[in-house]
């Protein structure tokens, strides 16, 4: 589940038609202030919002968990339609430059209202930030994050006419891809060209910076797998072997070898199933019902145990259940009536 979170995050319901453009450089190099106009004339074009990460530490933390962007309030709940922020509280943060909009999830951890100032310390823009907490907003799959006024941010820093990124908003679904190309060629050959990309294509691009995330978690699962099977096999060792005498008894009586190997295998791979039940129906359980993203500090955002993972889960109790077998059904096979009848005399 892990290693499905981390490669394929989530999505919002209107993720389908957000476009991210950034720099075709890198994501570390900033737009200018003067494309926005031009994005705004292409055709299939609804709203465009800048989007820029601050990246500050808040109060005395080493690590802020939760990210803060300057974004045009105007312009950000058309692009972001799945926040929902009352009312009241959506024309205070319209109103006050210096406030802020904060994910419920954040505000719950930190013990947050409605009325609040946030210091923040800059990392990468060169200022300092209070922000006022004007509402809290909820419905977005990621409720984390800290939203304010590019303006604020454009006057505290000096250095107005830069963007991190540009998220634009597309009135079409069926155009998405057009619509990428028509504004990677509208700067085209400017001294910022940029690379315009569907959310999820965005998304992906930032997972591939992590390096090959899947061969350490699946180097992960092969030693947690290959200690189970020690572990299986070990603990269906010591219970046949306690039974050697029974089992004798039953060569005795005229069972054969195959048949004394059904009924190994039958314990063992009902043992193996029955792990996998309570495995699959607690992780379940603990996903749907309790907040992932509170238990892991907001590290992931949701698990979720879908078929694939739950058929997964089922190969490795099955395949468990048969290797754990075969070092027993050798010993029965191998032990003579008189040695099993001996055993535990």
């Amino acid at each position: 589940m892990a290693l499905r979170e981390i490669t394929v995050p989530p999505e919002d319901i209107g993720a389908a038609s957000r476009i991210v453009v950034r720099n075709k450089i890198s994501l570390a190099n900033y737009l200018p202030v003067r494309q926005r106009p031009v994005l705004e004339r292409i055709p299939g074009v609804e709203a465009v919002t800048p989007f820029s990460w601050y990246g500050g530490k808040f109060r005395d933390e080493q690590a802020t968990l939760f990210a803060q962007f300057a974004i045009d309030p105007q312009q950000f709940f058309k692009v972001m339609g799945e926040a929902k922020v009352p009312p009241d509280q959506l024309e205070a943060f319209l109103k006050d430059q210096t406030s802020c909009i904060i994910g419920k999830i954040t505000a719950e951890k930190y013990h947050i209202k409605v009325g609040d100032r946030l210091p923040f310390t800059g990392t990468i823009w060169p200022c300092d930030l209070t922000l006022k907490v004007a509402g809290i907003y909820e419905g977005s799959i990621d409720d984390r994050n800290l939203f304010f006024h590019h303006k604020y941010l454009d006057e505290a820093s000096g250095s107005s006419g830069q963007v991190g990124t540009w998220w634009v908003k597309a009135s079409n679904l069926d155009d998405m891809s057009q619509l990428c190309s028509r504004i990677d060629k509208a700067f085209a050959n400017t001294s910022a060209e940029v690379r315009a990309e569907t959310e999820r294509a965005f998304q992906m691009s930032m997972v591939s910076m992590w390096g090959n995330i899947k061969i350490l978690v699946r180097s992960i699962c092969s030693v947690v797998v290959f200690t189970l099977v020690l572990v299986s096999a070990s603990t269906m060792s010591m219970a046949i072997r306690e039974r050697f005498r029974e089992l004798a008894v039953l060569k005795a009586l005229g069972f054969r070898r195959r048949e004394l190997f059904a009924a190994i295998l039958a314990e063992s791979f009902g043992l193996a199933m029955f792990g996998a039940l309570l495995g699959i129906g607690g992780a379940w359980w603990v996903y749907t019902y309790i907040s992932i993203a509170k238990m892991t500090n907001g590290i992931f955002i949701t698990f979720e145990v879908t078929p694939a993972i739950i058929g997964r889960a089922c190969l490795v109790a099955v395949v468990l259940g048969i290797v754990a077998s075969i070092a027993p059904a050798i010993s029965v096979a191998r032990m003579s009536v008189v040695e099993g009848l001996k055993t535990l005399d």
